[in-house]
């Protein structure tokens, strides 16, 4: 007896080798929802209709009076909504390190018992092709994926759903089966979606043949119930109602901006004759001594040529006397402007040397980058346009104290050539060897600005880390952050208590802000003193130091603090005698400095993994109000750390909770058991759930812990 589905099996089976050579199909790059649905379908004219509102497409309203039936009925078959991680709806990109895992989480889910199939697809942005990723169900419709990009750059992700056919009819025809009902038609239904198979691979070919011979020989429905047959075919058959989410997009950024110890100084201090100017090879001589610190990142104060016109004295006085240096943030005069070296430090030469006994020593250079000029700055005679200009035929400068800067016009009729030419010097400097920018007075321009200057550069030089150093408005400067900056100023140096430190980095390592805001701890900085610093009690120093590596993955000082350099201009947050408007050479083996605990502070950071990130923070129980603790994890969670931090002077004895608490080991989580010291080594066993500690904040006012299990 011939069944009566040989004919068509037969058929198919010539489809399916003829087809094996060829590609799946795919949506075409740019496809909307709309025709994806009818994407290797056949599109056919329906009448319109009025809808006098609006209609949804993946959970986003499209605002239309008028709608066809084509359009409704061709409408997605899923919803893909509340994806994580997304910023603003996918308005600004998620934020992730070069190899490390992107987890991506969405609610899918279609009408019906059908069994859907979900892909997480992605590319880097200038890509055409994808790859795909399989997510994985849940229950409750929640369905998860995650892909891995190595090198840095802009990527976009999106989510593709569609209903698997055979696997639904496979499902539905194995649950009749089992009640004992007929299922001869149900088979030759499933054998009918046999047909419909196109361009496996050769592996699964062969088991859909297979499969297709085997019922043909006996008509019954058991070969096409095999599990090898669901999986040739979930690869093999059209898609249909394939529906693809908008695209996302990602922030894929190098190690560095996840993890740094940042040292920052002024160039022209750095000589160790007093009164001298300091050059670049001076800065050169104290590349060791900076690396023994185990500094990973060393940040100069911008070096360009210094204005003359209203040049500010010592102190910030409006009048320079004979012999000031000026402030280097007033940039440019008549030996160059943002592409030009202030010609005491030295030549383009000696810049290219410096970055080279940098690199030599693991060490890389920041540059502060400042979109403002001072009155003397080429620009203003090459390109009056590009600046605002008074009455009486002055130019406008900045308001308030800043009289020694002029700030561009932004918005001039040649702002595409302004806009290009702080481009151009950042290319300038990036030419010479500088891989990272801090951004100075992000104030002095728009935020379209800033967006375009970092996508630009980015796009040239995926590398490159910019950092925005502004002090602002909470939600400007998470805007800014948002806009693409790889690190971020945050308000640590004025959050002291423990309810400060605990809402202020419990608020940054939170979603969403974990997924878009890198801080970076400065403990000071040229222009701040925190008040809690000017008593220049070393316990303090070593405090906000230990609190600023430990909680977050970048942090970085002045120089000057490692000296515990104090004195402050009264009533205010200054360095008196500034080096912003002096030169201040030092002996930077002063008695008393604390050169020793920073260089072992930064040696646990580089041994502890848990330390080279921020994200993964939680803080812990502690019975005492002026002690903060806190628990860290690595993405790699084979190693946790516990850091315990005085906030005041005195001796005290505190019991520390872990909670449930636990650490990786092999794979298993374990609740931890024991302690061991970080600089001591010493192992110490945890007890009802804690342990008895002792700070002497005269000694050490921090304790660090790897945890064990």
């Amino acid at each position: 007896m011939i069944w009566p589905g040989a004919g068509i099996l037969t058929r198919s089976r010539k489809r399916l080798v003829r087809g094996n050579s060829q590609t799946a199909l795919a949506v075409p790059e740019g496809t909307n929802d709309t025709q994806a649905a009818f994407y290797n379908g056949t599109k056919r004219g329906f009448p319109t209709r009025e809808t006098g509102s609006c209609f949804l497409v993946n959970g986003i309203t499209v605002n239309k009076t008028i709608q066809t039936v084509e359009s409704a009925a061709a409408g997605s078959a899923f919803l893909i909504e509340d994806v994580y991680p997304l910023i603003d709806g996918g308005r600004f990109a998620v934020k992730r390190i070069a190899g490390e895992r992107v987890e991506v989480w969405a609610d899918i889910y279609r009408d019906g018992e059908a069994v859907i199939t979900a892909a997480l697809i992605w590319r880097a942005e200038q890509d055409r092709e994808w790859q795909s990723e399989p997510m994985i169900h849940h229950g409750n419709d929640r369905w998860s994926g995650a892909f891995t990009p190595v090198e840095p750059g802009r990527y976009v992700y999106a989510i593709e759903a569609w209903t698997d056919a055979f696997a639904t009819w496979s499902h539905a025809t194995a649950r009749k089966q089992r009640t004992g009902a007929d299922v001869s038609l149900d088979a030759i239904e499933g054998a009918a979606l046999l047909t419909k198979a196109h361009g496996a691979r050769q592996d699964a070919a062969a088991i859909i043949i297979k499969r297709c011979e085997d019922y043909l020989q006996t008509g019954d429905v058991t070969p096409l119930l095999a599990t090898e047959l669901d999986a040739a075919m979930a690869e093999s058959q059209s898609r249909p109602d394939l529906t693809r989410s908008p695209l996302f997009p990602l922030m894929i950024d190098r190690d560095r901006a996840r993890f740094g110890a940042w040292y920052q100084m002024m160039p022209r201090s750095q000589s160790e004759i007093p009164g001298q100017h300091g050059t670049l090879r001076d800065c050169i001589a104290r590349v060791p001594d900076i690396a023994a610190m185990g500094f990973d990142v060393l940040y100069f104060t911008p070096i360009h040529p210094i204005g003359r016109t209203h040049r500010k004295g010592r102190n910030d006085a409006p009048v320079a006397s004979e012999g000031d240096p000026g402030s280097p943030y007033a940039i440019g005069a008549a030996e160059g402007g943002h592409d030009a070296l202030h010609p005491e430090l030295g030549t383009v030469e000696d810049f290219r040397a410096l970055v080279a006994t940098c690199l030599e020593y693991g060490l890389e250079l920041a540059l502060d980058f400042a979109v403002q000029c001072s009155p003397d700055h080429p620009w203003l005679t090459q390109h009056p346009e590009w600046f605002k200009w008074r009455p009486d035929r002055s130019v406008r400068a900045a308001d308030g104290p800043y009289s020694d800067i002029v700030i561009p016009d932004f918005g001039s009729v040649d702002r595409a050539g302004l806009w290009n030419a702080f481009r151009d010097a950042m290319l300038f400097w990036i030419d010479h060897g500088v891989t990272i920018f801090a951004i100075d007075n992000h104030d002095t321009a728009p935020l379209p600005f800033w967006e375009w200057l970092i996508a630009d550069i980015r796009h040239r030089h995926p590398e490159v880390i910019l950092f925005s150093k502004t002090f602002a408005r909470p939600k400007l400067m998470k805007g800014l952050a948002k806009l693409g900056f790889a690190q971020s100023f945050s308000y640590f140096p004025w959050r002291t208590t423990k309810a400060e430190l605990e809402q202020h980095l419990g608020e940054l390592t939170a979603y969403p802000e974990r997924d878009f805001y890198r801080p970076n701890l400065f403990v000071n900085t040229a222009d701040l003193l925190p008040y809690h610093l000017q008593s220049g009690e070393p316990w303090v120093f070593k405090s906000r130091l230990a609190l600023a590596a430990t909680l977050s993955g970048n942090y970085g000082i002045f120089a000057g603090f490692e000296l515990l350099e104090h004195e402050a201009v009264p009533g205010r947050e200054e360095y008196l005698d500034s080096e912003k408007y002096q030169i201040k050479p030092r002996d930077w083996d002063k008695p008393g400095n604390i050169k020793p605990y920073i260089a072992a502070l930064n040696r646990i950071r580089n041994d502890n993994a848990a330390l080279q990130q921020t994200a993964s923070l939680r803080f812990l129980g502690v019975e005492d109000g002026e002690t903060i603790a806190f628990a860290k994890e690595a993405a790699d969670p084979a190693n946790t750390v516990v850091v315990v931090v005085a906030l005041s002077r005195h001796v005290r004895e505190f019991w520390l909770s872990f909670g449930d608490l636990t650490t990786d080991v092999g794979g298993e989580r374990r609740h931890v058991t024991a302690l061991e010291n970080l600089l001591t080594g010493e192992q110490s066993r945890i007890e009802w759930g804690g342990i008895r500690l002792r700070i002497d904040p005269d000694r050490d006012p921090a304790l660090l812990f790897r945890c064990l299990a």
